[in-house]
C-alpha cells in the first residue's frame, strides 16, 4: 500500500473522533440548611415532583424569556430534574423538621403517612432581570390542607452555569423553607 494511501486511511479513521462532541458537563443541586422547626407531622410523603415539560430534558435550561428558550446544550442534570428536586427536598425537610421522617413517594418506604407534600414545578430558570426564578404550586394535606403559589428569586453570583445551578439550589431551599412552615401549621 502506498504511503499517501495508508495516510488517507489513517485520516478517515480518525474523523469520528474528530467530529465527537466532548462529553457533557453534568451539574446537581445541592441541599442548603435551613431554620429547623419542631410540631411537624411525624411521616411526611413528599408525592413526585411535576414538572412544566420544559424543563423535562438532560440539557440546563438556562432561561425561558422572550418565547424563546435558551438551553446549555453541553452542560447537563447528572440526574432528571424531577427526581432531584425530590432528592434535595427530602434532604433540606429532614434537616429542617428533626422530628420528622421525610420520605419520597418513589423510594422504598412505605410507612403510612401524616401528611402529604405536592407540588407543581412551573418555572425554574433565569427570568428576564437575570435572577433564577422558581414559580411553583404547593399543597400540603394533614390534618388540614392547604395549598397556594409560590415564587422566589435568587440572583446567580456570576454568569457562570455554576453560578446559576447554586441559585437555583438555594431558590429550593427557600421552597423547602416555606413547605416546613406549612407542614408546622397543618398539624
Amino acid at each position: 500500500m502506498s504511503l499517501s494511501r495508508r495516510s488517507a486511511l489513517l485520516a478517515l479513521a480518525g474523523l469520528p473522533a474528530a467530529c465527537a462532541s466532548p462529553n457533557p458537563t453534568l451539574y446537581v443541586l445541592a441541599p442548603v440548611p435551613g431554620p429547623t422547626h419542631a410540631g411537624a407531622p411525624r411521616n411526611i410523603e413528599l408525592r413526585t415532583i411535576a414538572l412544566a415539560r420544559y424543563l423535562e430534558r438532560s440539557q440546563i435550561v438556562r432561561s425561558s424569556e422572550g418565547y424563546r428558550m435558551d438551553v446549555l446544550s453541553n452542560e447537563w442534570w447528572g440526574e432528571p430534574l424531577d427526581s432531584m428536586i425530590g432528592r434535595i427536598l427530602v434532604q433540606e425537610l429532614n434537616q429542617r423538621l428533626p422530628g420528622s421522617m421525610v420520605y419520597g413517594d418513589s423510594g422504598a418506604i412505605s410507612t403510612p403517612s401524616d401528611a402529604t407534600v405536592e407540588i407543581n414545578l412551573q418555572r425554574l430558570d433565569l427570568n428576564r432581570d437575570g435572577a433564577v426564578l422558581l414559580a411553583a404550586q404547593i399543597a400540603v394535606a394533614g390534618k388540614g390542607t392547604a395549598s397556594r403559589g409560590v415564587m422566589f428569586t435568587v440572583r446567580p453570583a456570576d454568569g457562570t452555569t455554576q453560578a446559576l445551578v447554586s441559585a437555583m439550589s438555594t431558590a429550593t431551599a427557600q421552597l423547602a423553607d416555606t413547605l416546613a412552615e406549612m407542614l408546622v401549621s397543618r398539624t
